[in-house]
């Protein structure tokens, strides 16, 4: 899939949110172990960083997965399948769940929560991510939704008995970068003098929004080669979620 919702390290013109993606992961790897599922595993980064810490892996996802990646095929598995539900997965099976920039795509979201938390062995937990809506600079046709910090927590909280709201922050470096994407992005909005992007059918707007998303990567790459390109995980943070996250990162325990 060569949507930008789907990014990786290979290119660079999607370092500032493949780094803001990265850096969950890496938090996540403080915490998990025993028997992990990730569902959207997509390229395949959060595996590499994941699994070595886990004693067993499973990676859910729509699309296919290059199996070629998988270097212990006994200790890490992969699932091809649409969510929800988790189809063929026992009850109290896992000791996390991960899923990171997906709920914003389900469409039945209580469900898939209602899964996640089936799924879960008893004291279980998991880690979720998703865009904080305060901060998108546009509406995205891809996703059915986003969540405000207050929403996401409430939807969890129908589930699992305590949910600690972190959020994903922008550093220095990567906040200026940013507020360049937010420039540009507001020039290209100016053309939307009848505020289509509100109104029309998200199915229509999808590939015109893919294709103006990467051209705009594109163009910040060009204009602002160093800026983009030496963005790292150091530049984002985890702290208390607010307005001013770029995504939410909350903890549900089962």
């Amino acid at each position: 899939m060569q949507t930008a919702e789907r990014v990786s390290d290979v290119d660079k013109s999607d370092n500032f949110v493949y780094q803001r993606s990265k850096l969950a992961y890496l938090e996540a790897a403080k915490r998990v172990q025993g028997k992990v599922l990730e569902v959207g595993s997509g390229m395949g980064y959060g595996m590499e960083i994941l699994s070595p810490g886990c004693e067993e892996y499973v990676m859910l996802d729509k699309f296919q997965f290059d199996l070629s990646r998988i270097k212990d095929p006994q200790k890490v598995k992969f699932i091809q399948t649409n969510v929800p539900p988790f189809t063929g997965i026992a009850d109290n099976t896992f000791d996390f769940v991960v899923t990171f920039q997906v709920i914003e795509h389900i469409k039945p979201d209580k469900e898939f929560v209602k899964e996640i938390h089936r799924v879960l062995k008893p004291g279980g937990q998991l880690i979720v991510t998703t865009p904080n809506k305060k901060m998108s600079l546009s509406r995205n046709p891809w996703h059915i939704r986003e969540y405000k910090v207050e929403q996401l927590r409430d939807l969890l909280k129908a589930s699992f008995s305590t949910v600690d709201t972190k959020g994903v922050f922008a550093g220095k470096a990567a906040m200026d970068y940013y507020e360049k994407n937010k420039e540009s992005v507001n020039k290209i909005m100016r053309f939307d003098i009848f505020k289509m992007q509100w109104w029309l059918p998200r199915q229509i707007l999808q590939i015109p929004y893919d294709y103006m998303n990467r051209r705009n990567r594109k163009k910040l790459l060009t204009q602002n080669n160093s800026l983009t390109e030496t963005l790292s995980t150091s530049d984002f943070f985890i702290a208390d979620a607010n307005d001013e996250c770029l995504d939410l990162f909350y903890i549900a325990t089962k």
